[in-house]
């Protein structure tokens, strides 16, 4: 086989994963348009259509669905042989993507990167963070962080550090104004930041009491879908703000921004490293989960 049909196969199945010319050939770091040339290079070789092409979206036809069935496992293999060369270096060797909410991203990473990247020079990770919901699978991470462990069938879930908790606060500003809650049914009369998620969709407040828990609603007037920005909003004095006690835990401990309802204990949940079971666990990969994990 010539150099150039493996690279055209390989672009054929970076698109055929992703759906996508842009992020295919971001993965293989060359141009959407080198992808698409070879992709069609490709197709006029065989004689046959293999993706069907829109402005807005890319779809396998039935013959390139059969393709993509038989390159997956090749391209798994051909993958897990030279990951299998690590072996016989003294420390992974290649690139790993991980995918992370950006409002946990900072508390997983903060004390890892260093001392696994110093420990591992020959590793090029690459850390991608955004609360956007992601299917690893489709855009090309090796791996992803979520908290809670209900993840889609076909999944591999690691427990990784830290353990997070929520915590309600106000700044002083506002608590001169208006009282402490001692409640979550307090808060109804208060001025609460709404969570949201980056889709708009927005998420409740947790607490919990004798091992039930209580969900709270905010209806108020403003909605963020970034942590940082909501302990930013509650030291201006806009309102209470439900957030990582971690973002806020300066401003708690210096004394401009207050918790309240500590003792209704936001539930607290695991992070969870997971990745594709049936997918070659590759050393770089390994190294990564080693430095998380609890």
């Amino acid at each position: 086989m010539r150099s150039t049909d493996l690279s055209e196969l390989a672009a054929f199945d970076a698109v055929a994963r992703h759906r996508n010319f842009r992020r295919a050939g971001e993965e293989r770091g060359v141009t959407a348009s080198a992808i698409s040339h070879a992709v069609g290079n490709l197709e006029a070789r065989v004689g046959i259509r293999l993706l069907n092409r829109t402005t807005r979206s890319v779809s396998l036809t039935d013959a390139g669905a059969m393709l993509l069935s038989q390159l997956s496992p090749a391209f798994g293999d051909i993958g897990s042989a030279l990951d299998a060369l690590n072996q016989f270096r003294d420390t992974p060797f290649g690139k790993v993507r991980i995918n992370a909410p950006n409002s946990v991203a900072p508390f997983v990473f903060r004390s890892v990167i260093g001392p696994l990247i110093a420990k591992n020079p020959g590793l090029q990770l690459e850390v991608v963070a955004t609360d956007r919901l992601v299917d690893i699978v489709e855009e090309g991470f090796d791996a992803g962080i979520r908290l809670g462990e209900r993840l889609r069938d076909g999944m591999t879930a690691v427990k990784i550090k830290p353990r997070l908790r929520f915590a309600v606060v106000g700044s002083t500003s506002y608590f001169e104004r208006n009282p402490l809650p001692k409640t979550p049914d307090d808060l109804r009369q208060h001025v609460c930041i709404r969570n949201i998620y980056p889709s708009g969709k927005p998420y409740p407040w947790e607490f919990s009491r004798a091992g039930k828990i209580i969900e709270f609603e905010p209806t108020g007037s403003l909605s963020l879908d970034d942590h940082e920005l909501m302990v930013e909003a509650a030291l201006s004095g806009v309102g209470l703000a439900y957030v990582w006690e971690e973002r806020a835990r300066r401003h708690i401990e210096n004394g401009t921004l207050l918790e309240c309802l500590a003792s209704w204990n936001a539930p607290e949940d695991w992070l969870y490293l997971y990745y594709p079971t049936r997918r070659y666990l590759s050393a770089g990969l390994r190294a990564v989960i080693e430095a998380l994990r609890v």
